[in-house]
């Protein structure tokens, strides 16, 4: 009781001191008349504090530019939803950092490198721009702002996590929540798809692949040789985007990082500051080196080259898929016998070239929520059907193929059906549960939280009980 007096009293005076700098009027007047008249400006406010976070009416602002830069529709953000929202995110905050639930410095810059190359390709690498989107004067400023959300967002996600981390449903409870549906209210699914796919890669010739585990042992010399900083080639010859930019840089792997199963392995076979020698993985070659070893984790950096591809072997493997497809039209061979034949794509072949949806793990595919690539090939096909050879060039694992895509089933817009439609049902009963347990918390939480909102605020209504009401 007394701790909670002691933090009441630090917390009047604080916020009255708060209160007096950020109302502080800024005097501006000239002299007229002999009378010096003056303009009062408020400068910031607190919207709320929650636990040990105060939430200014500037973060509110700037949250809702950020959104607005991002696409979101204006009306559909109030000032008083907004505030609502960033309540929670720091009743997650608060909750994590009593729970020791911690985000390390090395996850920060990480998560700060992947979205400046992330909006850096949507301006086109203009880091001026970009830095003029945020409304900031430097590089480094934008850094510190991006930080500062990167650390909020993952120790609110992690809280949630945490929150509904052995939320599970049975089938009985699946069961139970599609049938106290209404009928009339039962969701409708859209049109979906069941697809296979046949991939055929050119062939990487051998002088190719020589060329690139020579020049990458070369590389590794030069670190290890001659002092050339590891970073420092990654940055200027690695083809991996998403890391190239940070010297090669990933924290945190763990075995169970979804990473290439050889990539894993070599970074655990590897002792720290050691350089392994050229490897294999399907986004091309490798050497890494392990920066620092903690516990189970390991912060690693890669570089990674790929052979060229000639354009001749690029026809060859069209010239090949079109005799596929040829054989397939004219019912020589089955699409699966195919596919387990020919194929070039391990993780289908052996299943007929099934695809299996990776959101829902299963092989429905709704046309609204497909890739749009893939949606614009087989949209208009029929059951049976195939596409003609696509060529695709994934720029994410350099890979450059072509393939064929058959759509195996067609299934209409119709209203969830218990047997049809099992999957996507339980994937809505389990997120029904997590959300009541979320909610649970969250009820529990603001009871034994220290929350005040500001005066100009307290007419919000809000979708929890901020106000303890």
């Amino acid at each position: 009781m007394m701790n909670k007096m002691l933090f009441l009293f630090l917390f009047a005076g604080s916020f009255i001191a708060k209160a007096q700098d950020n109302d502080v009027a800024l005097e501006t007047g000239a002299v007229k008349n002999d009378t010096v008249k003056r303009k009062m400006v408020k400068v910031d406010g607190v919207a709320a504090v929650v636990g040990d976070y105060i939430i200014l009416e500037s973060d509110i602002e700037k949250t809702l530019q950020g959104l607005k830069n991002q696409g979101y529709p204006s009306e559909d953000l109030t000032h008083c939803n907004l505030l609502g929202k960033l309540m929670e995110d720091k009743l997650y905050m608060h909750s994590a950092v009593q729970d020791s639930i911690e985000v390390s410095q090395a996850e920060i810059r990480a998560g700060v490198d992947r979205r400046i190359d992330y909006f850096m390709q949507q301006v086109n690498g203009d880091m001026k721009k970009l830095i003029e989107l945020y409304g900031m004067e430097t590089e480094g400023e934008l850094r510190e702002e991006l930080s500062n959300i990167v650390k909020e967002q993952m120790l609110t996600e992690r809280m949630r996590d945490k929150i509904i981390e052995e939320i599970e449903v049975t089938p009985e409870e699946v069961r139970t929540f599609f049938y106290a549906i209404p009928e009339e209210e039962r969701p409708v699914f859209g049109e979906s798809v069941e697809l296979a796919q046949i991939v055929i890669k050119p062939d990487v010739p051998e002088e190719e692949t020589q060329k690139v585990i020579e020049r990458l042992r070369k590389m590794k010399e030069d670190v290890e040789d001659n002092g050339v900083r590891f970073s420092s080639k990654a940055m200027l010859y690695s083809e991996d985007p998403g890391s190239r930019t940070r010297g090669g840089l990933y924290v945190g792997i763990t075995r169970k990082t979804q990473f290439a199963k050889e990539f894993v392995d070599v970074a655990f076979s590897l002792k720290e500051g050691e350089v392994s020698e050229p490897f294999q993985t399907d986004f091309g070659w490798h050497i890494l080196t392990v920066d620092k070893i903690k516990g189970e984790q390991r912060d690693v950096r890669h570089i990674l080259i790929r052979p060229e591809i000639p354009q001749s072997a690029i026809e060859a493997a069209k010239s090949e898929i079109d005799s596929i497809r040829s054989l397939l039209i004219n019912d020589k061979i089955s699409f699966e016998e195919a596919a387990k034949a020919y194929s070039d794509e391990k993780e289908t072949k052996y299943d007929g070239g099934k695809l299996i949806n990776p959101q829902t793990l299963d092989l429905k595919f709704e046309l609204a929520k497909m890739d749009q690539e893939i949606h614009s090939n087989i949209y208009s096909l029929k059951e049976g059907e195939i596409t003609t050879p696509i060529l695709e060039d994934n720029e994410r694992t350099g890979e450059v193929f072509y393939k064929i895509i058959k759509v195996n089933k067609r299934v209409p817009d119709h209203k969830a059906d218990y047997s049809q439609d099992y999957t996507q049902i339980a994937e809505l009963a389990l997120r029904d549960k997590q959300l009541k347990e979320i909610k649970k918390w969250t009820e529990e939480k603001i009871e034994d939280t220290f929350i005040n909102v500001g005066e100009d605020n307290r007419n919000c209504e809000f979708a929890n009980n901020w106000l303890k009401n």
